[in-house]
C-alpha cells in the first residue's frame, strides 16, 4: 500500500514526544510512514513550533492546529459559524480532526492519547489495519444486561469496570460464542498499566491520584471479541482506528464547555453513538490487539470525580435513548440524525442535569450541518473555474 491514507489526530497539550515511539514502532515492525498524515492538537499557550519541528525531524508529514490555527481552518473553509462544535481545552478537540479528516478525504482515523506507548512487539499501526480489515470468525460477547465489559476476560480477578460502564449494568452474565464479522468499521486497543476508570471506581480502589491501584497487564487479555448486536460498550479513545464512513456518527460531544459543566464522556457517548449505527448498518468495533501502555499521569481523584459527577446520572441512561431510534436508516448520517432529533427534543427534566442531552441534540445536528458545509466547500474547490466567455 502508498499513498497518504490515514489521518492521525492526538489531543496534547503535555507530551507530544510520545508519537516518537509510534513512529520507532512503525520503522521497526515494517509500516510504511508515508501512509500516515499526524494532526496535533493543541493551545496557544504551548509550543507548537517544537511540535511541528518534532514531526520534521521524524520525517512524518504532519501539521499542528492550537487554538488560533483552528481558528484560521474554520475561516478558510467557510465553516466559522460552526466553530463551536469543538470545546475548548477540551480532549473532545478529537471533533477538529474528525473535521479536518473528512475535508482532506482520508480513507482512515486513528486517535491516539499523549499518555500512551505502543508495546514494542505488536505492529501498532499495522495491526489496527489489519483489524480494519477483518473478515471471518471471532469471539463474540454478550450480557444479560446489554452491556459488554471490555475488561470481561479477568473481571474475576481485577474486578474491574472502565470509565463509562453504566452502574446499574454491573454484575452482568457474561456469554460468548463465535460469529462470522464481514465489515469491521472501528479498531480499538485496550490498554495495560493504569486502567481507564472513572473517579468513584477509582476511589473505591483507595487511590487518591486519579490512577487506581489496580493494574492491567497483557495477560488480562485474552484474544480479540466483539461485542454482540444490542450490547454496548465502552470505547475510549485513547487508542482507536476507524474508517472514514463513521465519521457522521462519531461526534465527540461538547464535554467540559458546557453550563452543567459535564465532562469526560465525549468519547464514551460517541461510542454509543457508533455502536448503535453498528447495529443497524451491519459494522462491528474489533476490540483488543494492539494494546498500548496508558501512562497515566497522576491527578486529583476528585478533580476528575468533580468533572464526570454532573454527568453520572445522564450515563445510565443515554444507551436506551439512542437504542430506540435509527431502526430504517440506510447510513451513518441518518442513524446519526435519528439520535440527534431523538435527544434534541426529548423531556429530561427527572434527570440531574437532563438539558443538558437537549443540548448535546442541538450540537449533534449542528455536526451534520457543519460536515455537509464541508463537502459543498470541497466540491467548490475541486470544480474548475468555468471557461471564459468569447467576446
Amino acid at each position: 500500500m502508498t499513498g497518504q491514507d490515514i489521518c492521525v489526530m492526538v489531543p496534547t497539550i503535555r507530551n507530544p514526544e510520545c508519537m516518537r515511539e509510534y513512529f520507532d514502532n512503525a520503522r521497526e515492525h515494517g509500516f510504511d510512514l508515508d501512509r500516515l498524515f499526524v494532526v496535533l492538537i493543541t493551545e496557544d499557550f504551548c509550543d507548537s513550533e517544537s511540535m511541528q519541528a518534532m514531526l520534521d525531524e521524524e520525517g512524518v508529514d504532519g501539521t499542528v492546529f492550537d487554538e488560533s490555527a483552528r481558528g484560521e481552518w474554520y475561516d478558510e473553509h467557510g465553516i466559522s459559524e460552526f466553530s463551536h462544535l469543538v470545546p475548548a481545552a477540551s480532549h473532545a478537540q478529537t471533533s477538529f480532526g474528525l473535521l479536518y479528516l473528512w475535508a482532506q478525504d482520508y480513507d482512515y482515523g486513528v486517535f491516539i492519547d499523549d499518555d500512551t506507548a505502543p508495546h514494542e512487539t505488536v505492529d501498532f499501526f499495522g495491526t489496527h489495519m489489519d483489524n480494519l480489515a477483518f473478515e471471518g470468525e471471532i469471539e463474540r460477547v454478550q450480557s444479560d444486561e446489554h452491556w459488554v465489559n471490555v475488561l470481561y476476560q479477568n473481571e474475576d480477578d481485577h474486578g474491574l469496570y472502565p470509565r463509562g460502564y453504566p452502574y446499574a449494568a454491573m454484575d452482568e452474565t457474561v456469554e460468548t460464542d463465535t460469529a462470522e464479522v464481514e465489515r469491521v468499521v472501528a479498531s480499538q486497543g485496550l490498554w495495560t498499566n493504569v486502567p481507564d476508570l472513572d473517579a468513584v471506581r477509582i476511589l473505591m480502589d483507595g487511590d487518591l491520584q486519579g490512577q487506581a491501584q489496580t493494574r492491567t497487564s497483557a495477560a488480562d487479555f485474552d484474544g480479540d471479541f466483539v461485542a454482540a448486536e444490542g450490547n454496548y460498550l465502552t470505547v475510549c479513545s485513547m487508542n482507536l482506528a476507524f474508517r472514514r464512513e463513521v465519521v457522521p456518527a462519531f461526534y465527540q460531544l461538547p464535554m467540559d464547555d458546557n453550563e452543567w459543566d459535564v465532562g469526560r464522556f465525549d468519547d464514551i457517548w460517541s461510542g454509543l453513538f457508533l455502536k448503535r449505527a453498528c447495529d443497524v448498518l451491519g459494522g462491528k468495533i474489533y476490540n483488543g490487539d494492539p494494546l498500548c501502555e496508558h501512562n497515566k499521569a497522576p491527578r486529583s481523584t476528585f478533580s476528575d470525580l468533580t468533572n464526570e459527577v454532573h454527568g453520572l446520572e445522564l450515563n445510565e441512561h443515554v444507551w436506551e435513548e439512542v437504542d430506540a431510534v435509527g431502526d430504517d436508516a440506510d447510513s451513518y448520517r441518518e442513524v446519526f440524525q435519528a439520535m440527534a432529533d431523538r435527544l434534541a427534543d426529548g423531556d429530561y427534566s427527572e434527570w440531574e442535569n437532563g438539558a443538558f442531552l437537549n443540548h448535546c441534540g442541538e450540537y449533534m445536528r449542528d455536526w451534520l450541518d457543519c460536515l455537509a458545509a464541508l463537502e459543498a466547500s470541497s466540491r467548490e474547490t475541486a470544480e474548475p473555474a468555468p471557461p471564459a466567455a468569447d467576446d
